[in-house]
């Protein structure tokens, strides 16, 4: 019986090398499904959901090691997130502590803004800090204001947040917006960037919360839970 001939054998090779390739790949895709920051460097930690995530079992999000959960509340100067007033008052009977973010509009009117954040987040001296979602949407904006106006912008809606929440908010910049508007060295305010498993450092300064990953899988929530880390 011949031997296979150089070409049989190199197209074996390829079909092994392809194999453990995917094989490889399959692997790191289903342990970044359970991946989870290391609690000796981060001990608190939690969510940011919003009614994209769907119908959570609250409890079983605490029992999972969830500290807090931030939730989406507003979204540029009009659109409300229909979860948030019955996410807010299951999470906090769950045990959890509560945020609210406004994804922010760079189009919309800061006054505008702010009235819809009002409107749907209560004055509430439990609430942890609001949190402030800022990126470059070429949907919601396509034609993003320059660096001063946004600033002038930002500020109105910051101040007007504050004085209702009567505490600073944190600044969520992604690495678009922050490569486009070098935010972290124009406002003081504290940090909370996004990375899937590495931490990030496109801000240039220190950061306070962090979006470690946005596959992990849950018992309880359908999809895959957007997780953040507390830096001390």
């Amino acid at each position: 019986m011949s031997k296979p001939g150089k070409p049989a054998r190199r197209r074996v090779w390829i079909l092994w090398a392809v194999l453990l390739i995917a094989g490889a790949a399959a692997f790191v895709w289903w342990e970044s499904r359970r991946w989870e920051p290391d609690r000796n460097r981060f001990p608190v930690q939690g969510a940011w959901l919003d009614a994209h995530d769907g119908a959570a079992d609250w409890s079983m999000l605490k029992a999972h090691g969830a500290d807090f959960v931030y939730l989406s509340a507003s979204e540029g100067a009009g659109r409300r997130d229909e979860a948030f007033d019955s996410g807010l008052a299951a999470a906090r009977k769950a045990g959890l502590q509560l945020g609210a973010v406004h994804v922010y509009d760079l189009c919309a009117p800061a006054d505008a803004q702010a009235a819809n954040f009002v409107t749907v987040v209560p004055r509430d001296d439990a609430l942890l800090p609001p949190a402030v979602a800022l990126d470059l949407d070429s949907r919601s904006c396509p034609e993003p204001p320059g660096e001063a106006a946004m600033q002038s912008e930002l500020t109105t809606f910051l101040n007007q947040i504050e004085k209702h929440t009567e505490r600073p908010a944190i600044l969520m910049i992604s690495r678009t917006f922050e490569a486009h508007y070098h935010l972290a060295a124009r406002i003081d305010r504290n940090l909370w960037v996004a990375g899937d498993f590495l931490d990030p450092s496109y801000t240039g300064r220190p950061w306070v919360m962090w979006t470690a990953t946005s596959r992990l899988r849950i018992a309880g929530l359908a999809g895959p839970v957007r997780w953040v880390a507390v830096h001390r």
